[in-house]
């Protein structure tokens, strides 16, 4: 099973066990990114995650990102990009940029 695959089975078993569940994917990359398009990450209403799109600050606000999106139910587009000197402080190495689109699954 590909890392993407659990982390899709985990969010099920999350969602059967009646959990609300939001579901983080890497849409695009540019430059320099710790993870690749399709990555995805996984995020529980009681504060569970599985998987990773990025690492860093990203994660956490990506996370933040899913909380507001199971609460309203409305998809994000998120788009981080960072200038090189800035890049280490927010969890993008080499100042790549990344889209993340989050959703809530029903």
């Amino acid at each position: 099973m590909s890392d993407s695959e659990d982390v899709l089975a985990t969010a099920a078993n999350w969602r059967a066990a009646g959990e609300t569940v939001a579901l983080a994917t890497v849409v695009e990359t540019w430059g320099s990114s710790p993870r690749p398009a399709g990555s995805r990450l996984a995020v529980s209403a009681s504060g569970k995650l599985a998987g990773s799109v990025s690492g860093g600050c990203i994660e956490g606000a990506v996370a933040d990102a899913a909380k507001q999106t199971m609460a309203s139910g409305t998809p994000q587009l998120l788009d981080f990009g960072i200038s090189d000197e800035r890049a280490w402080e927010v969890g993008l190495a080499c100042g790549g940029k990344l889209k993340v689109f989050v959703e809530k699954l029903a």
